[in-house]
């Protein structure tokens, strides 16, 4: 591409974007603001009228922003000749601004045309992003790593910084599978990572360079986040780090006057999806249908009088309410939930199950629809050269959605950060910060599938007289009657650096980070009283006890590296790093639990006698203490040829203590390349639109010593203080466990990953992307070993002897650009996919498709395929028929209308599961799988005079998941363990379904769900009920406006800004509506559900 023909094009495409960005604009809009411009020129006295040109080396630039300084209102943009007129005042400075460009400021010139040149502005180039000890320019970054600024989290209304993390960078995977104030979201770094028994996938944390709860930090104090996927980017860290290493940067005092900024956040959440119950009648009607189809009586009786079961259930429906428990009929008598009581002493109720006439939505009583949350944040910085500081606290207060009792989580948060230069050459860093958290929850509650499976409809919620009504003792009133759960959470880390420059580009520096994590937990279990007709109490559970329990965590980390500097003729840059780092964490805790509070209102444990139903009872005790430790030894070469060639190599050497002598040591290399193509001399005509266009390749090679069981590699005992079921003088006696098999060979899982990326920047950096496509294999995984003979008495030792293989691709395309008429845009679009396949499998001798297979992909969903309801018993018996080899025989039996027809796969003239392995699955096939595939982040923001926007969109766009429970059929067999949901009304019924003739249910032969009958027939893993998990979710939406500096500076404050946003306001999927994609495959998809939130603050600045 020649000059003139880039300059041409060039000139094309500004004048296309400046002509949608002025159609964008509203003609009322121009002509208010031209308006407004000449009314200020006729109020100001004594202007001067100055014109110019804007141009850069290739010729003029069309649509850059010319504003007078300290006057905002007051400005133009150039025509398509690069030309601008503007009045302002005299000796004004002019502040000429172009995406992709450096800012320029110059002195007005009244008289002559100015002729002003714009330089590119390779910031982002240039940019500087935090790697494995140390910074690197992005241009020159070989491995993989994402950054996630502070923007993208910033006003997110959520529990915590990891929330704000999902969908934000390619291959980071966050996972929130409960909405409960305690609930953690996982975290996982592309895909697959080890199924080695006991060992841990989790990506290393560091915050500041330590490691850290990104759980508990307060989002307000990050600067940035880099992710680090590759061994080559990771490998520094060594053992700690094989899949993936998250880094954290805080904020930090920067040069200049005192800043002080103040925001806050008010938030309104409600269930993101919230479950009801079947209403009463539906509800019996339902399960006398399942009942009576299993060849059963039905289970709510009907009599001639209208005093059978299902009768009064019916009556009680249609009356009017009264208060709690009570309602009255047409004919003005009363009728309660509870159909009547005992003649005893207390006269104590009937049964709930046996008698109840009820008609609760115990999800309306377990649910609020609205919580309220609240955040607010402090923080100054400042300092001269010589010392710069940070500081910042913040109090949030999170409300959970629990309505029946207390849930809340509070957090406190304080930073304080200071950066000394102490002498030329040497410089101290310090970090405190302390973070608190406390929760309060019910001691009996948690069970949240149980609101459905145990709380019928029917179920009385209060007695005649409104008390509350205890059908058993795992009812929801135990939740709010039945104690409380209290835990506090302490951490506090301290990081001392120094940094020893005596030679310029000689660095040395010694970091000390020491954490303390105390935890107490502090829960009581009160007695769970019922009160009879008279208002007599009676207990449904006397027994209360009190627990206390405390977990203490020390953890140090030392290093120090020294690292050097080296340019050669102004081309070859060298930097070389050597160093060392120890760990240490040491952790202990105890408890103590005893029954018999002597006073209901002080929980303590010394107010308690030991007591349970008169009898003496040991309280119970445990504690235990664990300590591990890892010792490195690090270097690192990176060498780049004026940018365009890029080398680095890695190599770390760590100890462990998890593993025994002669296993303790391992030595890990990792290396990487790069290849800027932008720089190389032939590509020098593409300079007008390409800014960088980047090959890497990587390979790196890590150990896993991040195991559950700290010491799986040493012989163990398990003592008991009452392990023997036998008794001595009374009481049982101790016993210890005899220590089983560890296999001497027993090593480190072994990760290697290879990774393939390019990276490029066009059109003045408007336009950035990246592509990586990875495979990352773990090695020498921990399973069982060969079966031996019985008669070696213990079990078989473990040995590493699986292998898997995660293969995936990311994709990253950026916009940022600015339009002529002054507003501002950009979007981000990230897409990734990964999947798993066992490579070596040991464990499963005989290919069972209930487990791990070698050279299958993790995930895999294998059913019958459905051939659909049968609508008559004919065209069920025709199915029959067309299989004479048993029919379904070996699925279930008396099949019918309503039931499910299976296809015969194998052609064998039945349906069956045949061996259920990989030869023989019957007429089992792969129908799905549970990897999420496709996995996808976009992200948009826009800001125009003042007024700021950004919507962020996440989902999955390929996921099967075979739910299968009874959140999804409703009935399983088991009355008692059944989910009477609205969401599973629609299940067949024909002319002979016990409702239709009882009139309160109609024909429904087009059914989604089959008939509800007992056993597991129609209910097996097929392809009608396979669920499409894949979904795309508003995330959030985030509008503010920042108030013009012209009126806030009057008040003595910089920058004012409000703001409304929201958190999962939207979602689209094709998952039955009782799911929620997100948590699906938690809980049986029914546990405690996300937030749907709003929230409304304001960021002040002084």
């Amino acid at each position: 591409m020649n000059v003139i023909t880039s300059k041409m094009d060039k000139k094309m495409l500004a004048a296309s974007l400046l002509s949608i960005g002025l159609a964008s604009i509203p003609t009322q809009g121009i002509l208010a603001s031209e308006t407004l411009m000449n009314g200020v020129q006729v109020q100001q006295q004594n202007t001067i009228k100055v014109s110019g040109v804007v141009s850069d080396s290739e010729g003029p630039i069309i649509g850059a922003s010319v504003v007078e300084k300290g006057a905002k209102s007051n400005g133009t943009v150039t025509d398509l000749d690069g030309k601008f007129v503007l009045s302002v005042k005299p000796g004004a400075t002019l502040v000429i601004s172009y995406m992709g460009y450096k800012k320029v400021e110059v002195k007005a010139v009244a008289g002559k045309e100015m002729n002003v040149t714009m330089q590119q502005d390779s910031e982002a180039l240039d940019e500087v992003v935090v790697v494995g000890f140390g910074t690197q320019k992005k241009v020159n970054l070989t491995g993989a790593v994402d950054v996630i600024d502070s923007k993208q989290m910033a006003e997110r209304p959520v529990s915590n910084a990891v929330q704000a993390l999902q969908g934000a960078a390619p291959g980071l995977q966050i996972t929130q599978s409960s909405g409960s104030i305690d609930s953690r979201p996982s975290i996982n770094v592309r895909g697959g990572t080890t199924i080695g028994q006991g060992s841990s996938g989790d990506p290393l944390i560091l915050i500041d360079g330590m490691e850290g709860d990104l759980n508990s930090i307060n989002p307000q104090d990050i600067e940035s986040v880099s992710v680090l996927k590759d061994a080559a980017a990771s490998s520094i860290y060594g053992s700690r780090a094989p899949f993936g290493v998250i880094l954290v940067t805080t904020k930090k005092g920067k040069e200049g006057k005192p800043t002080i900024n103040y925001n806050n956040s008010f938030r309104f959440g409600t269930p993101n999806i919230k479950n009801h119950l079947m209403n009463s009648v539906d509800f019996a009607s339902w399960m006398n249908d399942a009942i009576t189809n299993a060849g059963k009586g039905a289970y709510f009786d009907t009599k001639e009088d209208g005093t059978g079961r299902f009768d009064q259930i019916v009556a009680f429906h249609n009356a009017e309410y009264v208060s709690p428990g009570v309602r009255k009929t047409a004919d003005g008598n009363l009728i309660y939930e509870v159909r009547g009581y005992n003649n005893d002493t207390d006269k104590t109720w009937w049964g709930g199950y046996s008698n109840g006439i009820a008609d609760t939505d115990w999800y309306d009583i377990l649910y609020k629809n609205t919580s309220f949350s609240q955040q607010h944040n402090l923080s100054a910085s400042g300092g001269s050269e010589k010392f710069r500081y940070y500081v910042s606290g913040s109090y949030f207060d999170q409300n959970g959605l629990l309505k029946v009792a207390d849930d809340n989580l509070q957090r406190y948060t304080g930073t304080a950060k200071i950066e000394s230069q102490l002498t030329k050459w040497l410089k101290l860093n310090y970090t405190m910060r302390f973070t608190r958290e406390e929760t309060q929850k019910p001691q009996k509650g948690g069970w949240y599938q149980a609101v459905a499976l145990r709380g019928w409809p029917v179920l009385p919620a209060y007695d005649w007289n409104g008390n509350h009504f205890y059908s058993d003792t795992s009812c929801l009133w135990a939740w709010a009657d039945g104690g409380e759960n209290h835990n506090q959470s302490d951490k506090i880390y301290h990081q001392l650096g120094l940094e020893i420059e005596p030679i310029k580009n000689w660095k040395t520096s010694v970091d000390f980070n020491y954490r303390i994590q105390n935890s107490n937990g502090h829960n009581w279990s009160l007695p769970l009283l019922a009160y009879g007709k008279e208002g007599a109490p009676y207990y449904k559970d006397a027994n209360t006890s009190v627990q206390e329990t405390n977990y203490r965590e020390n953890y140090l980390n030392f290093s120090a590296r020294t690292e050097y500097d080296l340019t050669l003729a102004k081309a070859h840059h060298f930097h070389v790093m050597g160093g060392m780092q120890i760990e240490n964490l040491k952790q202990s805790a105890f408890g103590a639990s005893r029954v018999g509070m002597m006073d209901l209102t002080k929980p303590e444990i010394n107010l308690t006698n030991g007591l349970k139903d008169g009898v003496a009872t040991t309280p119970d005790v445990y504690g235990y203490r664990n300590e591990w430790a890892v010792v490195g030894f690090f270097g690192r070469l990176n060498y780049d040829y004026k940018s365009r060639y890029l080398f680095e190599a890695n190599l770390r050497s760590d100890g462990s203590s998890r593993y025994r002598k002669g296993n303790r040591w391992k030595t890990f290399p990792s290396f990487s390349l790069g290849w800027n193509i932008a720089e190389e001399k032939f590509m020098e005509s593409s300079h007008s639109w390409l800014d960088m266009l980047k090959l890497r390749f990587s390979y790196g090679s890590l150990g896993n010593q991040n195991v559950t069981n700290w010491y799986q590699t040493y012989l163990t005992i398990s003592p008991s203080a009452q392990g023997g079921p036998w008794l001595q003088n009374g009481s049982k006696v101790a016993t210890v466990g005899s220590p089983g098999i560890v296999s001497e060979g027993l090593t480190w899982e072994r990760v290697e990953t290879y990774n393939i990326g390019v990276d490029w920047a066009m059109l003045h950096n408007r336009l950035t992307g990246s592509f990586n496509w990875y495979t990352r294999s773990t090695h020498d995984m921990v399973g069982n070993g060969k079966t031996l003979p019985a008669i070696l008495g213990t079990g078989v030792p473990k040995t590493n002897n699986t292998d898997l293989q995660a293969r995936g691709w990311e994709l990253t395309l950026g916009w940022q650009d600015r339009l002529a008429n002054g507003l501002s845009y950009g979007a981000k679009f990230s897409l990734y996919d990964s999947r798993t396949k066992i490579t070596k499998y040991k464990d499963n001798p005989t290919n069972s498709i209930g487990n791990y297979i070698e050279g299958r992909y993790t995930g895999e969903i294998w059913g019958f395929e459905t051939i659909g309801i049968a609508k008559t018993d004919k065209e069920m018996q025709d199915h029959l028929a067309s299989l004479p080899n048993g029919g379904q025989d070996a699925i279930g039996s008396a099949w019918t209308a309503g039931d499910i027809m299976y296809k015969d796969i194998n052609g064998d003239g039945k349906v069956s599961w045949g061996n259920s392995t990989l030869d023989d699955p019957g007429d089992r096939k792969v129908i799905g799988n549970t990897t999420p595939r496709y996995q996808f982040g976009f992200d948009m923001n826009a800001s125009w005079k003042g007024f700021d926007l950004r919507m962020f969109f996440q989902g999955v766009m390929k996921r099967d998941c075979w739910q299968g429970s009874v959140f999804l059929f409703g009935w399983n067999g088991d009355q008692w363990n059944c989910a009477g949901l609205e969401a599973v009304k629609d299940y067949f019924r024909d002319e002979n379904t016990w409702s239709v003739k009882q009139g309160t249910m109609d024909v429904n032969l087009d059914s989604y769900l089959p008939r509800p009958t007992n056993g597991s027939k129609n209910i097996q893993c097929q392809t009608r009920y396979l669920q499409n998990a894949a979904y795309i979710r508003l995330k959030n939406l985030t509008l503010g406006y920042t108030i013009p500096a012209t009126i806030t500076n009057r008040w003595g404050i910089n920058n004012l800004r409000v703001y409304f946003s929201g958190e999962n306001l939207w979602t689209g999927t094709s998952l039955n509506k009782q799911f929620d994609p997100e948590t699906i495959s938690y809980d049986q998809g029914a546990g405690y559900p996300l937030s749907r939130t709003y929230s409304f603050g304001l960021s002040v600045t002084f």
